[in-house]
């Protein structure tokens, strides 16, 4: 019963951003204005680079890189090949703890990009950091980074 009521709560936010997104690239109104950031996490651009070990590389017809911003508000907003994706996150940086949580995409349907979901899954999954540089590695427990991510200036 409480999954079929959520399911109903969120059917109109994830039906709204089911538009194309085939005019020029913009930036998510949540981060407009926002001044790069050159130390720390907050309002960088993390554009995925590495997923599992293996190198990312834009597909056919995929409009531009997958990557993700943390906003100073607790937000995450960002694109995972296809589809836009925004949610919440938790930081504790002395532990260098970083957790996703409400993690939403759009719903559309994309020829090609098979990283989505490991993208997806790599910010689900992801208790840890570590940040060296422009370099920004997501990790769970002490095992290999699940994706990693370098800082993009636009």
């Amino acid at each position: 019963m409480k999954n079929c009521l959520l399911a109903l709560l969120l059917a109109p936010i994830l039906l709204t951003g089911c538009e194309s997104t085939k005019n020029a690239v913009t930036m998510p109104e949540s981060t407009a204005g926002m001044k790069p950031n050159t130390n720390g996490l907050l309002n960088r651009h993390w554009q995925l680079v590495m997923l599992e070990g293996q190198p990312v590389k834009m597909v056919a017809g995929q409009e531009r890189d997958a990557y993700f911003m943390l906003t100073d508000s607790s937000r995450v907003v960002g694109y995972g090949g296809c589809n836009n994706l925004n949610g919440s996150y938790e930081l504790n940086e002395q532990q260098m703890r970083l957790r996703f949580t409400n993690v939403l995409t759009t719903l559309r349907a994309c020829p090609g990009p098979e990283n989505e979901r490991g993208f997806l899954d790599a910010l689900n999954q992801a208790d840890n950091y570590t940040l060296q540089g422009d370099t920004l590695m997501l990790n769970v427990g002490r095992r290999a980074p699940l994706a990693v991510f370098h800082a993009v200036y636009k």
